[in-house]
């Protein structure tokens, strides 16, 4: 049974105006962690991790499993929504992860991902972890919270990379600056399987202008969520499990600083799995 996985930290966002600090040290904190536990890791550090070589990876990774394998996928990044082009999203926007090249138009929606894994082997074990936001506004940046000195939310609206032409209209003809959001969902959460022991860590919650944060805590540029769940998991035991670890984060966050609600998603049973076993 094989152990892989695929840490993408992206902090510079040509054109955008919204580079990040933390996402770099994010991946390396993730592969050091990873390969001291037994997993085979390859890393995409920002022009690394273009659309295409994201999806090259994750293709791989997802491909040359089998059955018994456990593989384990962590994003630093933006996240954004993305215009619907195939006309199952009610509220007509996709999510999606940026990718380094996200201003060439080159975004990695949810459709995208699920189709990656539904290509995977029966009986591989998957666990994503995000450290990126999936909701806020289509123009505005997110705003900071004011306590949150320094941090900035892992979002990148439609407006930052989009063309004007493509955004979302409003009743009057112009670009919208809301607009109602049926999902929001991360961008990975189609690809969790109920019946497969599949999981799910996302840095913050659903619903509308919740955020992860880019964070500097010690003096050090990370994502808040990964600063604190990799705090946490130095506190478990051989014997601990996901939802152990889930409950031990949330020791840390939300706080008054980061007030950001790590989120776990996945059945009963994928919860009460052992750690990275």
């Amino acid at each position: 049974m094989a152990k892989k996985a695929l840490c993408i930290g992206i902090n510079n966002y040509p054109g955008t105006d919204m580079d990040l600090s933390g996402c770099v040290n994010d991946a390396a904190d993730w592969s050091g962690v990873l390969a001291a536990r037994g997993f085979a890791v390859q890393t995409l550090i920002d022009a690394q991790a273009t659309k295409a070589a994201m999806v090259a990876a994750i293709r791989a990774l997802v491909t040359g499993a089998a059955a018994g394998d456990s593989l384990v996928i962590t994003f630093s990044g933006h996240g954004t929504y993305a215009p619907d082009e195939n006309g199952d999203e009610p509220d007509g926007l996709d999510e999606a992860l940026c990718p380094h090249d996200i201003k060439q138009g080159n975004v990695l929606i949810d459709d995208e991902i699920h189709q990656l894994f539904a290509a995977r082997a029966a009986g591989v074990r998957l666990l994503l972890i995000s450290d990126s936001c999936h909701s806020g506004t289509v123009i505005r940046a997110a705003k900071p919270d004011p306590d949150a000195i320094g941090a900035r939310p892992r979002f990148l609206p439609m407006g930052a990379w989009l063309t004007e032409s493509k955004l979302p209209r409003a009743a009057n003809g112009k670009p919208a600056t809301l607009v109602a959001l049926a999902s929001t969902l991360s961008p990975w959460a189609g690809a969790i399987s109920q019946a497969g022991g599949d999981l799910l860590l996302s840095g913050c919650a659903e619903g509308p202008n919740n955020f992860s944060y880019d964070a500097t805590i010690a003096g050090r540029p990370n994502g808040a969520f990964t600063y604190y769940a990799l705090k946490a998991l130095k506190q478990m035991s051989a014997t601990s499990t996901y939802a152990d670890w889930h409950g031990e984060i949330r020791k840390s966050l939300p706080s008054a600083s980061y007030p950001q609600t790590p989120q776990i998603f996945g059945s009963k049973a994928a919860r009460k799995l052992k750690l990275f076993a």
